[in-house]
C-alpha cells in the first residue's frame, strides 16, 4: 500500500513540474508577445505557485486522514490510543500505591 501511495505521489509531482514548465513557457509567449508585462507574468505564476501549495497541503491533510483511518480499520494503535493507555496504566498505580 505504501509503494501505491508513493507512486502516486510521484506521478502527481511529475504532472505538477511538468504543468509549471509549460505554463511558465506559456507566459513567457504572451510576454513576447507583448500580450502580458513581465510583472504581470511574475505575479501570475506567484499566483499559481501559491494556488499549488495550497493543494500541497490540503492533499497532506486528507493524506494522513486517510492513513489514520487505515490504521484504525486494520486495528494498530495511534499515538493517541497509546497514550491514553498510558495516562490509565499511571492513574490505576496511583490508585494502587494509595492503597498500600
Amino acid at each position: 500500500m505504501n509503494e501505491i501511495l508513493k507512486k502516486g505521489f510521484l506521478l502527481g509531482l511529475g504532472a505538477a513540474v511538468s504543468s509549471k514548465e509549460k505554463f511558465d513557457q506559456k507566459l513567457q509567449e504572451l510576454v513576447d508577445k507583448n500580450e502580458l508585462t513581465s510583472d504581470q507574468a511574475r505575479s501570475v505564476m506567484q499566483k499559481f505557485v501559491e494556488k499549488g501549495e495550497m493543494k500541497k497541503d490540503e492533499w497532506s491533510t486528507k493524506q494522513f486522514e486517510q492513513t489514520q483511518k487505515m490504521a484504525k480499520d486494520m486495528g494498530v494503535a495511534t499515538k493517541e490510543d497509546i497514550n491514553e493507555l498510558r495516562a490509565r496504566i499511571t492513574e490505576l498505580e496511583e490508585k494502587l500505591n494509595e492503597k498500600e
